[in-house]
């Protein structure tokens, strides 16, 4: 059985040291009267006990029990519901949630840190908070007042839980052929019907009502995704206290049977005639949900970091336990620990230097989210949007090869379902799927983030970062600065290429901005080391690490960048029945 224990040391690096977020919190009216370096630590702890005592000891039989379907309910694992209500309880559920509707209002910087924990813990059971969460900021930016006052305090308290209802089963991604059907009722409501698929927490009995975003199409509705409206469907109506009683036409089709995160009630739902209210304007459905579905995407990256940390600390205890072969004694009837040896060490430097830059870019992303926010700053609003495909893609591909390494360094034990390693493979898997396949984020950030201004947002940030690097150069700089000069000569090339060139490249540019902007991540690591705060031991890993990324993973850089300025006319020369 895997364990977890809370990186809260290096979490409290990022947030204090890395970046200074207590200093930023105490300039900002709305957050210096309820957040500051004490409070944060208090608000981490204790989530960092739920995540360790409740959840991942038990993770293991909710992947075993899973999500059940009898009779039209589903419940889940049992003790899901302690560890909820402890959650709810403890307000975690309305962590940054707006304070006006019953949120405790906290920076993204702190939910995006303890989203990591809880997907450590338990990725299934992390997605009942994580999709209310997302249906919150959706409701909060798109609904009236009184739709966000009857919802947004029982969605911010736990009581109630949200969906993200999108996929139908003909039409995945390409959300302009979907077929549910929203008519007019007499009142301002909409009589909701069709099939989703895919529907992520859709039936439980976690909570006392479920609030559904579907997205539906009205009978007058244009041709496309242009076509599409946000309805929120109850499970439950409403009556005139606000109180959920009447069964609204939403039933569970069936659970999906899944690779992985089966403590999770991946729903098919059946609307029949089900009452729904129009968030937002008509036909403009879809930029609502997508206020939801960005949300998500940094969820995911959380999901693969959390998974990536958990795998990387039960095989970090495995490597310095178990004695196989030889590397320091000569007694041929005694063995080594196998951290020993090279290949084993190759494997957990490679985690854990990406864990603990993916772990100070989440950092980053979510401060950027805060600023957009709290300064109206358009300049990080920009960025936040430019690297979510890159928090959703790069962190969800490396937290499946940390997941795979990890279990690697176990060896057959690792492929054995009681150590818990070959959960973790199948449960972050799902997460390079859902949300936009990790090849649409790729698609997404080439073509809509950097090719539509001609890269400028992302060129403007390169050039910041080296300007920083160098009026303040340390050890990683070097290395760094020559990755983003090739970066950027390969970025002109590739812009001045086609549609289908650019589509082609899209993976490997991603994967080569990531990789160069996890770079500047250990040099803001490297810079915020101070001999007066941190212990030996701390400075000397950070540094080491910092040394064994610029030097051993940086240079993927490179082959990257020569594999993007390859000749990949073959792609579409070849015939659809050559393949």
């Amino acid at each position: 059985m895997s364990q977890y224990q809370a990186p809260l040391n290096d979490i409290n690096f990022n947030l204090f040291d890395v970046w200074q977020l207590d200093q930023y919190w105490q300039q900002q009216s709305e957050l210096q009267d309820v957040i500051e370096a004490d409070t944060a630590k208090a608000i981490l702890d204790e989530a960092a006990k739920i995540c360790e005592q409740q959840l991942a000891p038990f993770s293991h039989i909710a992947d075993a029990v899973g999500a059940q379907l009898k009779d039209g309910k589903v419940t889940l694992p049992e003790h899901y519901y302690t560890a909820y209500a402890s959650l709810s309880e403890g307000g975690w559920t309305g962590l940054s949630g707006d304070p006006e509707y019953g949120g405790m209002g906290m920076p993204k910087t702190l939910s995006m840190m303890v989203d990591e924990m809880l997907c450590s813990a338990d990725i299934a059971f992390s997605l009942y908070p994580g999709l209310t969460a997302g249906a919150c900021v959706a409701l909060l930016q798109h609904a009236d007042e009184i739709t966000k006052n009857q919802y947004l305090p029982k969605l911010y308290s736990g009581e109630w839980s949200g969906t993200m209802c999108l996929t139908e089963a003909h039409a995945g991604s390409d959300l302009g052929i979907m077929r549910t059907s929203a008519r007019p009722a007499t009142d301002d409501s909409y009589q909701i019907s069709g099939s989703k698929i895919f529907i992520t927490a859709g039936e439980h009995d976690l909570t006392s009502n479920i609030v559904h975003l579907v997205l539906a199409k009205l009978p007058d509705a244009p041709a496309g995704s242009k076509g599409i409206s946000l309805f929120l469907v109850p499970k439950f109506l409403l009556n005139e206290q606000g109180e959920p009683v009447t069964r609204n036409g939403v039933t569970v089709g069936s659970i999906e049977h899944k690779m992985g995160i089966n403590g999770s009630a991946t729903c098919v739902l059946n609307f029949d005639n089900a009452t729904g209210y129009l968030i937002g304007e008509p036909h403009r459905g879809l930029a609502c949900m997508f206020t939801m579905m960005n949300y998500e995407r940094l969820s995911m990256g959380s999901q693969g970091l959390g998974a990536a940390e958990r795998a990387y600390q039960n095989a970090l205890s495995y490597a310095k336990d178990r004695l196989q072969g030889r590397t320091t004694t000569k007694d041929p009837n005694k063995a080594d620990a196998i951290i020993g040896h090279a290949d084993v060490r190759r494997m957990l430097l490679n985690i854990k230097a990406l864990n603990e830059a993916g772990r100070t870019f989440a950092t980053w992303v979510a401060s950027l989210l805060d600023k957009a926010k709290y300064d109206n700053c358009q300049l990080s609003a920009q960025r936040a949007n430019l690297l979510t495909p890159i928090t959703k893609a790069f962190m969800t591909d490396r937290g499946l090869e940390a997941c795979v390494a990890a279990q690697q360094v176990f060896g057959g034990h690792g492929y054995i379902k009681e150590w818990g390693m070959e959960q973790l493979v199948r449960d972050v898997r799902i997460a390079q799927i859902y949300e936009g396949t990790n090849g649409i984020q790729a698609a997404d950030f080439m073509l809509r983030k950097v090719a539509v201004d001609h890269g400028a947002v992302l060129k403007a940030l390169l050039s910041d970062i080296s300007i920083e690097i160098t009026s303040a150069p340390n050890n990683t700089s070097v290395a760094l600065q020559r990755a983003i000069s090739g970066l950027i000569q390969h970025t002109d090339i590739v812009l001045q290429t086609d549609l289908k060139v650019m589509s082609q490249n899209a993976c490997d540019y991603l994967d080569a901005v990531a990789y160069v902007l996890y770079g500047y991540m250990w040099y803001r690591n490297v810079k915020a080391l101070d001999s007066n705060k941190h212990s030996a031991d701390f400075i000397n890993a950070k540094q080491q690490c910092a040394h064994w990324y610029c030097h051993k993973v940086l240079p993927r850089v490179e082959g990257l960048l020569a594999t993007i300025a390859g000749d990949g006319a073959a792609l579409f020369a070849l015939e659809d029945v050559q393949f």
